[in-house]
Parts: C-alpha cells; structure tokens; sequence
C-alpha cells in the first residue's frame, strides 16, 4: 500500500483515516468519485466505484483506541438509514440512479505507533 501521512491533530484524525481509505481503495483499482458530499440531511465520507463498475459509499470511522468501544460501534441503525437516503441522493444528483451499489463501513484504529488498522466491511445494509 505504500506509506501512508501520519495525523497531525486530533481534528485531522477523520481526514486522515479518509485518505488510508482512499489510498486502500485506489490501489485496488477503485476510482474516487466523491469526497466528504454534504446535503442537508448529512454526509458521505467517501464514494468510490470499483474496478467493476459498482459504486460504493463509505462511512470512515477513525479512533486512536478502543477506550469507548469498537470505531464500528459508532453507526447506529438511524445513521445506518441515513446513509441509505444520503446513497440515493448521491445517485440521483449525479445521473447514476439506477446504478447497482453498496454502502461500507471502514474502521481505522491508529496505532501507538501511528501505523493505521484497517477493518473493511463491505456491503453492510
């Protein structure tokens, strides 16, 4: 994967687990066609379309510990139908309803060492 930027601050925690996502997705093949796409409603972290023509949208979720639980943890079922709507929005905005798609959920812990550690879900709801 390469070397990865190591977070300055606590506020530039989420952006950079947003950019080891997007640098874990590129190399697979992926294509970034948004980041941080805000409406009203809430925001998608990341959408990519894979080498395979699907569009994914992903929710990073970046901790330096575990101490209040799993990253994962943090998307409760209403955040989960959030990212439902926000998914559909995203389509029909950019000319892709009807698109096949999935939504994932990535935990990124960094570590003591400021080494990230992915956990790709794929497909969640």
């Amino acid at each position: 994967m390469g070397p990865t930027p190591r977070p300055a601050t606590n506020q530039r925690l989420g952006a950079y687990g947003e950019g080891v996502v997007a640098i874990l997705l590129e190399s697979q093949g992926a294509v970034i066609l948004d980041r941080n796409w805000r409406i009203k409603e809430g925001e998608i972290d990341l959408v990519a379309q894979t080498s395979s023509g699907l569009i994914a949208f992903i929710e990073v979720k970046t901790r330096t510990s575990l101490a209040f639980g799993h990253p994962l943890e943090a998307i409760s079922s209403s955040k989960a139908q959030r990212l439902q709507r926000l998914a559909l929005a995203w389509l029909v905005t950019h000319g892709h309803f009807g698109d096949q798609f999935q939504i994932d959920c990535v935990a990124v812990l960094v570590d003591r060492f400021g080494e990230p550690v992915i956990d790709y879900r794929s497909n969640i709801l």
